[in-house]
């Protein structure tokens, strides 16, 4: 028998991650000997670049086998430092207002628990990466979604911020550029959120970890760079999971206030204690060694974005905007709602996710999952073979709708 009324009641405050649902389901799907496209998972394909992979080597053999500084080793932090004034304006952080985590996620986390009290509210933009309001409602916290549609470029005005705004708002997220749509704020739109933010009274946290990857020429600038007069309540997230194909290196860290940053290692100092040693290593060669290989992800990403968004945009029933930055589409699936194929209905993204997978064999995630009911997130972390291979699929599986 489970024990379920043993486990603690802020767990039912939760759900788990939709798309570490889907990651799992696919794995379990190809060991069955399912031909299956995923193109559900926000991982690069790639190798990590050979010369992170040396210095991790290198690592080894000279012994870095032990326990770190719970905030990650010096060197990892003075690059960090580097990398970030480098990329944000000048603005610079010191190493004590740097705290290294187990990936960016993991420093999120650290946030949230270091930030908020139970009935505080914090502003999420929707759609909006799936762990922010599961991340604040074991907090006790409570999420306030502002909707931030299409025709918005799926961006939040500041309009809507400003109204979403009460006495019990402690922080507002931003993603940019955003994990599900790819959108990316302009150094116009941040400082618009920055005029509105100055009136008020609420920490900012900063998600950057996609932040290197941009197309069609886009400017990222970072809110860091935009209003320096907020510094003392912008908290930016970053790593190298994304960038450098080192998902699985579980590197990430935050850059804030030294107060904020010293609470965020004492509460570190109690769960995990410091990051995997390795990686850390790994992680200043991939902030202070070439930058080729980072380029050439860049540009691979951009010609895969191009031609999966043509081919989207050319299937009957499915639209979507070309996205600036990350790796993922966010395709409006409302032309499809309501056509039924082989008995099947679809009522909805969850219904079309879940068809898409069982008749076409390709994993995306459900809008719904992001806060986006009517859209699926697709990942152009993919080849370009399987990209053609998959839009095929999607295609003469849509043929079969009425």
């Amino acid at each position: 028998m489970e024990n379920m009324h043993l486990l603690a009641k802020r767990l039912a405050a939760i759900k788990p991650s939709a798309t570490a649902m889907l990651f799992g389901r696919a794995i379990a799907l190809r060991a069955q000997g399912v031909d299956l496209i995923s193109f559900a998972v926000g991982e690069p394909d790639f190798d990590t670049p050979r010369h992170i992979q040396a210095a991790a080597k290198a690592a080894i053999d000279s012994g870095a086998f032990r326990y770190t500084a719970v905030s990650g080793i010096r060197e990892l932090r003075d690059a960090i430092s580097y990398d970030s004034k480098k990329r944000r304006g000048g603005i610079e952080h010191a190493a004590d207002e740097i705290v290294v985590s187990v990936g960016a996620k993991h420093a999120l986390f650290n946030l949230a628990l270091t930030l908020l009290d139970p009935d505080d509210e914090v502003i999420i933009p929707t759609p909006s990466y799936v762990s922010y309001p599961e991340q604040v409602r074991l907090c006790g916290a409570v999420p306030l979604f502002i909707e931030c549609s299409e025709d918005q470029g799926f961006l939040l005005s500041p309009e809507a911020l400003k109204g979403a705004i009460s006495e019990k708002t402690k922080a507002l997220v931003l993603c940019s550029p955003s994990n599900p749509t790819g959108a990316t704020y302009s150094a116009r739109q941040l400082g618009a959120i920055a005029e509105v933010a100055r009136a008020y009274n609420f920490w900012i946290i900063v998600d950057e970890i996609y932040s290197r990857l941009i197309y069609d020429g886009f400017e990222h600038r970072s809110l860091l760079e935009v209003a320096p007069d907020l510094r003392d309540r912008i908290a930016v997230v970053d790593g190298v999971s994304k960038t450098y194909a080192m998902t699985g290196w579980r590197i990430g860290w935050v850059l804030a206030p030294r107060a904020v940053a010293r609470a965020c290692e004492a509460l570190q100092s109690q769960s995990t204690t410091n990051p995997t040693t390795v990686s850390q290593h790994a992680a200043v060669a991939a902030l202070l060694g070439p930058q080729e290989p980072t380029e050439h992800m860049r540009k691979t990403f951009e010609s895969r974005r191009n031609r999966l968004v043509e081919g989207i945009n050319g299937i009957g029933g499915l639209s979507c905007l070309m996205p600036t930055g990350a790796f993922y589409i966010f395709v409006n699936v409302s032309g499809l709602l309501g056509k039924s194929a082989a008995g099947v209905r679809l009522s909805d993204d969850a219904a079309v996710s879940e068809w898409l997978l069982q008749k076409a064999k390709v994993a995306v995630v459900p809008g719904s999952a992001f806060g986006a009911a009517g859209y699926i997130r697709l990942s152009y972390a993919v080849s370009l073979e399987l990209i053609d291979k998959g839009l095929k699929r999607i295609a003469d599986a849509v043929k079969e709708l009425s």
